[in-house]
């Protein structure tokens, strides 16, 4: 087996699949930093899930929205829903796995805030269910999947936004929705603070 060979269509194909994402998924980021910026300029805040091995793409957004991605600013309202083992596991234990989300959800969030539910592949159970409570509460929500969530979409309501992300293969999806992450923080960034010279 040729390795370097192997390499090169790992970067050819991700190029490629970066290349025929800019249609599909640039007016739905740009409504969804719209969204955001909304919120926060109007004390909300931003509440943020994922499931499965999403959730370590939710760790990743919410840490540079409280944190930064390339310039300094004031740290943003991000919250991760469950995102620590005990709050995982002792949920898990005592409550279906559904409402491993909405529950934290439902202590939290308050009309005006807006959550990111991030979904890769599989059961669709946890973020169907965040996403019913956050309506319940008036909460907009932003939904960053990719084409295996395709059912996810009648989920949403009129004012939720949707980006899903045009990929099958785990590793597309996965590469399509950090690039889309770093499109929402540059966004805000750009909102909030104006564009760099």
């Amino acid at each position: 087996m040729d390795l370097i060979a192997r390499v090169a269509q790992q970067f050819e194909a991700s190029a490629r699949s970066i290349e025929t994402a800019v249609e599909p998924l640039a007016a739905p980021i740009a409504a969804a930093i719209e969204l955001i910026v909304s919120s926060l300029l109007g004390n909300g805040k931003l509440l943020v899930c994922g499931q499965g091995t999403s959730l370590a793409l939710a760790q990743y957004g919410c840490a540079l929205l409280t944190g930064h991605l390339e310039r300094e600013r004031p740290e943003l309202a991000a919250l991760l829903l469950a995102g620590d083992a005990t709050t995982l596991s002792t949920g898990m234990a005592r409550y279906t796995p559904d409402e491993v989300f909405a529950k934290p959800l439902r202590a939290l969030g308050h009309a005006g805030d807006v959550l990111l539910a991030i979904g890769g592949a599989g059961d669709i159970g946890a973020l169907a269910t965040v996403i019913d409570a956050a309506h319940q509460r008036e909460i907009t929500v932003v939904l960053l999947d990719a084409l295996a969530f395709e059912s996810a979409r009648e989920l949403l309501g009129d004012q939720d936004v949707h980006i899903q992300v045009p990929a099958t293969r785990l590793a597309r999806a996965v590469e399509l929705q950090t690039l889309a992450l770093h499109c929402l923080c540059d966004g805000i960034d750009c909102l909030l603070m104006g564009e760099e010279s």
